[in-house]
């Protein structure tokens, strides 16, 4: 779980461009918790089996270290549950919900559909040098590969 905190601070302004802060507070610090939530095990199960077969339908293969593998379904799984569709991962977003339900990063994206081309690595071409030779991912597997993450 990560911490982070704020610490507040207000000035006034007076008339003349002087300015005066506020008087001290007892508790000027203000702490939030920010929960780092799993997604369900239906979503990765669900995004896991559209992966293989995506794997399949396009010739494509899973990275030979299956570590990236699970960390992408996972991902893609959260926010499946949080956004309600399958949004990229591996990408910066200012705006989470508007590109979800924009739809050009949803997996598989437009630049997987049109060139083959994943930023995630979860679907290489067979001469990506880091293919592996497979294209399914067993639950256990992504639950063993990011269970210290």
């Amino acid at each position: 779980m990560a911490m982070r905190a704020l610490q507040a601070s207000t000035s006034y302004s007076v008339g003349f461009g002087m300015s005066f802060a506020s008087p001290p507070r007892r508790s000027s610090h203000r702490r939030i918790t920010l929960a780092q939530m799993e997604p369900t095990d239906k979503s990765v199960e669900i995004m896991r089996k559209f992966s293989e077969q995506y794997a399949r339908k396009s010739g494509t293969y899973f990275c030979v270290d299956k570590g990236v593998t699970s960390v992408v379904i996972k991902g893609l799984a959260d926010h499946k549950d949080t956004l309600g569709a399958p949004l990229c991962p591996c990408r910066h977003y200012d705006d989470k919900a508007a590109e979800a339900q924009q739809g050009f990063w949803n997996c598989p994206c437009v630049p997987m559909r049109e060139r083959k081309e994943c930023h995630c690595m979860l679907f290489l071409t067979p001469d990506n040098d880091f293919a592996g030779k497979e294209q399914a991912i067993s639950l256990e597997e992504i639950k063993e590969t990011t269970a210290n993450m």
